[in-house]
């Protein structure tokens, strides 16, 4: 017997036609649409992000991580061991109740009481008088409690109190955060309220309510609101686009909202990334022990070097950290970021940044403008002579490299005369060998054209080819570097790839230039120093400083040179800064170590550094006035049965034998850290990290937990 099958064609599970049940006539019922699809966590309602926008950022020293900062006394207070506080407490209550002792059962007399009989009146005197028992009983209590007030502060209750009572129970436990009042709620937006832009401001509390806006919203629109501030922008255009965007206003050009993840600690009010945790070091000031260790860009305006061998913790502890803080700044509208390393550095996925030159893959998207976008034949002859033999020139101070730049600038600007662009890498190299067919070539065009200035350049060059000390020869040596068959697609200059230029710096943009490593270090070392010329020679020239830019430097080895120490000199006042790893000070000539450190306004040594770098440190850290102590212990001997006994007492109060201590106390100058110190007494893990800000702040050199 065939199975009975349901009006709409599907099988009917429970059986034959007379087994089931009629169905009312209608509409079928159709269930609600969910509110999200299946397997998607609910939405977040916005508690986690008012929690941290509201959260307590106070003022503190440079270098502190100011999120949720509890500030503590600059000066450590003195702390008296435990066994010995509770011994002395008990033995002070012991001897308080022995004073009483004696005086209730009258063992010293009865001479406390006559302060109580002055004070009775005859008519109290009666037996069983109400107003006799009340004042002798207060007069008790009046009298155990001085009592117990004096042996109380012989004995420091008050310090057992606030140890182990109720205060400490407070401490530890969670303190509730009452919600700030309305004028002082940062999620009422009230600078727009105040400015006339109160739907704005009604429409970005409520994204934050809802849960759809993020740190980097919330910087980013506080940036915007800056611009409107200073005239940049308008309130109307302002405005519109929050009523329009919401938390999504003013976006990034990428469109991007956030980074693809994030590794480090990071708080976009402050601009601060969190790197570690400060010590609980006896070298480390109190007022630092065990608190946060930040950086931002009030900081990294004064740029940072940091010093250690491989494997100590620079680039996954330090580099990649500020790198993904600044990516996060460039997102905001803060900041625009350039970082240079090797290929597979591990400075983050390619999704992080807005740009990515990898020199010498076929298959990078953008080439590297070797003339840093200029037009200026002598500006760009200044950058790729710096670039190309900046570690050849002098390494003192006062040294240049004029003479190579003018041989360039002889050969560019005629060059750029005749074609309209700059030579290649190939034709520069050409020109630089002195090869009479390009020169010729280039000479006819310039007489044709009439251009009598640039021939003259022209002319001194080819005057100047094969005498003795040219620098052509030397600068066509290191340009072949460059024109290897890795590099035979980078670096065009007839306008069919898309180079990058560091004059873009002007917009918040996030770079990464991945350098050949493998076989062509000495070209990686080439690039490495052109991109910090073209840096400092941009960043100059900004018509917005309010922009921060940073160029990080993951390894610039061969990149300091006299001129790349003057560039990072004049980085702070342009609102610029420079981050730099070097695996030991042996990298830098040594004429140079001394005004690189002083150049530099942060300066970290980490674990593992060798004695003779720890001697550079520790000169640029100078030294500091402390008090040494020569302390004297000498054993009390006891000779009675009473003194032996004192001596047995202590000695169970305090665990130390009775000793008569000398103590002379004497002001020397020492090292804040020795050399030796810093060789062999950082942990792994651990660096010692002074600071400066950009308004002149000064944090003496730290122990720093890289690790936590």
């Amino acid at each position: 017997m065939a199975e009975a099958m349901d009006s709409d064609g599907t099988q009917d599970a429970r059986g034959t036609h007379a087994d089931r049940v009629p169905r009312p006539a209608g509409p079928p019922q159709v269930p609600p649409r969910p509110a999200q699809a299946p397997g998607t966590p609910p939405a977040p309602d916005g508690s986690t992000f008012l929690t941290w926008l509201r959260t307590p950022r106070p003022e503190a020293a440079p270098g502190v991580w100011r999120f949720g900062h509890l500030p503590r006394p600059e000066e450590e207070p003195e702390q008296i061991p435990a066994r010995q506080l509770i011994g002395g407490a008990l033995i002070a209550f012991l001897v308080g109740w022995l004073i009483w002792s004696l005086l209730w059962n009258g063992y010293l007399g009865g001479w406390w009481l006559l302060p109580l009989y002055a004070m009775i009146p005859d008519s109290w005197a009666e037996p069983h008088s109400f107003g006799s028992v009340v004042v002798v009983y207060a007069y008790y209590v009046a009298i155990a409690m001085g009592i117990m007030i004096g042996v109380g502060r012989l004995g420091r209750w008050s310090e057992v109190w606030r140890r182990y009572g109720l205060p400490a129970w407070r401490r530890a436990a969670p303190v509730s955060e009452r919600p700030p009042a309305p004028e002082e709620d940062p999620a009422q937006w009230n600078q727009l309220r105040a400015a006339g832009a109160a739907d704005a401001a009604e429409r970005l509390g409520a994204e934050a309510r809802a849960g759809r806006m993020r740190d980097v919203d919330q910087a980013r629109i506080a940036r915007a609101w800056q611009g409107v501030r200073s005239g940049r922008h308008s309130l109307a255009t302002f405005s519109g686009a929050v009523l329009q965007d919401g938390a999504a206003a003013c976006l990034h050009p990428s469109g991007e909202r956030d980074l693809p993840g994030r590794l480090a600690k990071h708080d976009l009010v402050t601009g601060q990334v969190r790197l570690g945790t400060t010590a609980d070091d006896p070298r480390n000031p109190y007022s630092y022990r065990g608190t946060g260790l930040a950086l931002g860009p009030d900081l990294l305006g004064t740029s940072l070097l940091a010093v250690g061998p491989a494997g100590s913790g620079k680039t996954g502890g330090v580099v990649w950290p500020l790198a993904e803080s600044l990516c996060l700044h460039a997102l905001a509208g803060r900041a625009a970021v350039v970082v240079v390393g090797a290929a597979g550095a591990g400075l983050g996925p390619v999704d992080a940044y807005d740009v990515v030159v990898r020199v010498g893959n076929p298959e990078s998207v953008y080439d590297l403008d070797l003339y840093g976008g200029t037009t200026d034949p002598d500006e760009a002859a200044a950058v790729l002579a710096e670039a190309l033999v900046g570690d050849l020139a002098d390494p003192h101070p006062g040294a240049d490299s004029r003479r190579s730049t003018t041989v360039l600038a002889q050969l560019l600007g005629p060059f750029r005369g005749v074609h309209g662009r700059f030579p290649s890498v190939p034709e520069l190299r050409q020109l630089l060998d002195g090869s009479p067919g390009p020169l010729g070539a280039l000479r006819k065009a310039l007489t044709e054209g009439g251009q009598e200035s640039l021939l003259r350049e022209l002319d001194a060059r080819e005057r100047q080819l094969g005498n003795p000390g040219d620098l052509g020869s030397v600068l066509a040596d290191r340009v072949a570097l460059l024109d290897r068959p890795a590099f035979a697609g980078f670096f065009d200059t007839s306008g069919q790839s898309r180079p990058f230029s560091l004059r873009a710096l002007d917009h918040p943009v996030r770079v990464r230039i991945d350098l050949p490593e493998r076989g062509h270090a000495d070209a990686s070392r080439m690039l490495a120093r052109l991109v910090l010329a073209q840096f400092a020679a941009s960043v100059a020239v900004r018509e917005d400083r309010s922009l921060f830019a940073c160029l990080v430097l993951d390894d610039a080895t061969g990149v300091i040179t006299p001129e790349a120490v003057r560039g990072v000199q004049r980085l702070r006042s342009a609102n610029a800064g420079v981050v730099m790893t070097l695996r030991t000070l042996d990298d830098v000539p040594r004429p140079l170590r001394s005004p690189l450190l002083g150049a530099i306004g942060c300066r970290m040594a980490l674990s593992g550094l060798t004695p003779w770098d720890g001697q550079d440190f520790a000169e640029v850290w100078g030294k500091e006035w402390t008090e040494a102590r020569d302390v004297t212990d000498r054993q009390i001997i006891a000779e009675t049965p009473a003194g032996k006994a004192v001596h047995m007492l202590r000695r169970v109060i305090t665990g130390n034998a009775p000793t008569a201590r000398a103590v002379t106390v004497r002001q020397v100058e020492r090292e804040r850290w020795s050399a030796s110190e810093l060789a062999h007494g950082v942990p792994p893990g651990h660096a010692v990290l002074s600071l400066t800000s950009v308004r002149g702040e000064h944090a003496p050199p730290l122990l720093v937990d890289l690790r936590s």
